[in-house]
């Protein structure tokens, strides 16, 4: 490439940024329809302690899935399956009703968006401990699903690794709620992402067959 540039390292960066914009999008939507059951007063204290619980885990998965990575071609089969599980709830979010997502914005945004008077009014009343519960739950396994997509896609670029990861964290705790109606409004970002966490699962798991049978599986450019 040119500026000597590594054609690899700028794929997993292109990858990465991709990757967190999508699922901090993803994340800050669940937590959105989490707490639109809440009264006004106690809902965005729900959504604080979503995105702080979210990013506080991102971190922590951080520390411990990378080094899990390294270990052989087994856990780059089982990340890989696990990212394919992701892709699926994915293409399920891709897919939920527009008054469902309709609830979730305002609810992180606090504004009556259609004008009918009422701030995510529509969905069902809870507790704030039940919307936690549901967010925390949530935030357990979208996080996990970052942190993966994240080292899958960086692959041995360390620096794509950290870049990724940091930028995960700093998207959750600063930008969550203005990326989640970005994607709202330009769809296509979103199955944008979904294409590239489905190639980053089908090569994990392609790698991580090829280190169990002793690298004898043809080598295929670009993946």
């Amino acid at each position: 490439m040119p500026f000597g540039l590594d054609y690899s390292m700028v794929s997993a960066f292109i990858q990465v940024i991709l990757i967190d914009l999508v699922l901090a999008g993803d994340n800050a939507v669940v937590i959105g329809l989490a707490a639109a059951g809440l009264d006004k007063e106690i809902r965005q204290r729900a959504i604080l302690i979503g995105i702080i619980a979210a990013t506080v885990l991102r971190i922590c998965f951080a520390l411990i899935t990378t080094q899990l990575l390294s270990l052989g071609g087994g856990l780059l089969v089982a990340g890989g399956i696990l990212l394919l599980w992701v892709c699926w709830k994915m293409y399920r979010e891709l897919t939920i009703s527009h008054e469902e997502e309709h609830e979730a914005q305002e609810a992180l945004t606090n504004t009556d968006q259609d004008a009918d008077g009422r701030v995510a009014g529509r969905a069902p009343r809870k507790t704030l401990r039940q919307a936690v519960w549901q967010i925390i739950i949530a935030d357990v396994s979208m996080s996990l699903d970052n942190v993966l997509a994240v080292a899958g896609a960086a692959q041995h670029h360390l620096e794509a690794l950290i870049f990724g990861l940091a930028l995960s964290v700093i998207l959750m705790g600063v930008a969550a709620s203005l990326i989640a109606g970005l994607l709202h409004k330009y769809r296509w970002i979103s199955w944008i992402g979904l294409v590239i966490i489905l190639y980053v699962a089908a090569r994990m798991v392609y790698h991580g067959i090829d280190q169990l049978l002793g690298h004898t599986l043809p080598v295929i450019p670009f993946f």
